[in-house]
């Protein structure tokens, strides 16, 4: 069993802390926020030990669950690699790339495991249809929320959009070559609505929508490949997948839906699929795959490289927002 502590515990913190009590190969320590109020609200709610400080805590603990401000991420996570502590860090993993280059150098010589909270990769819609995600080369995601003062201190598209951002650089196995960016400050003073294009070296684009200011909530992604579409809505957790086949025959089947595309070519048949999908707690689903990693001395579902790689690009379609706005 390790022995695991979290730093925030704040309204994710919160969810956190739940989460950590269902698995039974963690053993919850205590937990430390510079909030008294939160800190009140958390020993009330949960009963659980109080540490008077970040290095506290950390002295106490094997795994640290970082669910801290962005701008603390990177002190926080450095002081307990360097102490030979997993991390468990929610997303964005750092306020910087050039940050989080400097962690994936210090748990590389620490030998720690340090895991990214980027945790749609766990949404049970999404893992529905991983293995059927072949070579998408056109890929659309919409992620819209409901205004909410929660989370307005950096841009939408580190709120967001990045969220998008790793599931598509975990798919499209490609370099990107080119991005196009568009963004508008509305409520805050970063932008709260935005819109990148992403053009990858293997001819795939993405092409993402990220609003904190909508009227609903939207999360949906629809990816195009070769002979399938396939849609996810991390929201209401549901997945469907429309394949063609090619007929050497055409079947004796009134209901098939055949297409004839003409010019000799073989005719192709639709087939529409649902997907089973099991109801699971994505971030309790992280969390205990960050265990196993530990204990299996495998790399994390999502590596502090893939928590860089999205970072990184988060910054360039804000620097691509910003030299915009400066020209106009």
């Amino acid at each position: 069993m390790l022995k695991i502590g979290v730093l925030g515990v704040g309204h994710l913190g919160k969810v956190h802390v739940k989460c950590i009590r269902m698995i039974g190969d963690y053993e919850l320590m205590g937990f430390y926020d510079p909030d008294t109020e939160k800190s009140v609200e958390a020993i009330r709610e949960f009963g659980m030990k109080e540490y008077d400080g970040v290095s506290a805590l950390i002295d106490a603990v094997d795994v640290v669950d970082i669910v801290t401000p962005t701008v603390s991420h990177f002190a926080c996570a450095a002081e307990a690699i360097k102490k030979g502590k997993h991390v468990f860090i929610e997303k964005p993993v750092v306020a910087t790339p050039d940050e989080a280059l400097q962690l994936i150098e210090l748990s590389s010589e620490a030998g720690v495991k340090v895991q990214v909270g980027h945790v749609e990769r766990f949404n049970p819609a999404f893992t529905a249809v991983r293995a059927s995600l072949g070579r998408p080369m056109f890929i659309e995601a919409h992620r819209l929320s409901e205004f909410n003062p929660r989370g307005t201190d950096v841009p939408v598209i580190l709120d967001l959009m990045i969220h998008d951002i790793d599931i598509v650089l975990s798919v499209v196995k490609s370099n990107i070559l080119k991005i196009h960016a568009s963004g508008v400050n509305v409520v805050s003073d970063t932008p709260d609505i935005a819109n990148a294009r992403l053009e990858f070296i293997n001819g795939a684009v993405a092409n993402l929508t990220a609003s904190r200011i909508s009227l609903k909530n939207m999360r949906k992604t629809r990816f195009f490949q070769k002979d399938a579409y396939i849609t996810v809505d991390f929201l209401e957790k549901t997945a469907d997948i429309v394949r063609m086949e090619k007929l050497d025959e055409v079947p004796d089947d009134p209901f098939a839906m055949i297409i004839d595309p003409g010019n000799n070519q073989k005719k192709r048949r639709i087939y529409f699929e649902k997907p089973a999908i099991h109801e699971t707690n994505a971030i309790r689903d992280e969390l205990s795959s960050f265990y196993y990693s530990i204990l299996n001395n495998t790399t994390p579902m999502v590596s502090m490289d893939d928590g860089y790689q999205a970072l990184k690009v988060a910054g360039m379609i804000i620097d691509k927002i910003n030299s915009s706005s400066n020209n106009l």
